[in-house]
């Protein structure tokens, strides 16, 4: 008997799913994200977007009031534009009511891809 999931099975599924004032965001970030890593593979992980390339780089999720963006890295430390925004150790929080700062998606996906690629 096959397992009955509710999790999109692709990306395009998942922005689909959410508001409709949410989707451009959505694609945009995914677009920032195939630019600053176009080799990577998408895929969905943990019910959200994520990429990988010589392991996880980088996913994203829709919340109520914001957006997830999750680059797990330690070095996130050492980026003082993070500290204009909400999160949790490996997570940054992009509130839905200021604008989205997709030039810091491009670099935390290029800073996760440097360190993916020194392994």
């Amino acid at each position: 008997m096959p397992v009955i999931t509710n999790h999109p099975t692709g990306v395009d599924e998942y922005i689909a799913r959410q508001p409709e004032n949410v989707q451009p965001l959505l694609h945009h970030i995914r677009q920032v994200i195939r630019e600053a890593a176009p080799q990577a593979e998408e895929r969905i992980g943990y019910a959200m977007p994520a990429y990988y390339l010589n392991g996880f780089l980088v996913s994203f999720s829709a919340w109520k009031r914001h957006i997830g963006f999750y680059p797990r890295t330690p070095a996130m430390d050492a980026i003082p534009d993070l500290a204009a925004y909400g999160g949790t150790k490996g997570s940054v929080h992009f509130p839905l009511n200021k604008p989205i700062p997709y030039d810091l998606i491009s670099r935390l996906v290029k800073l996760r891809l440097a360190e993916n690629l020194e392994t």
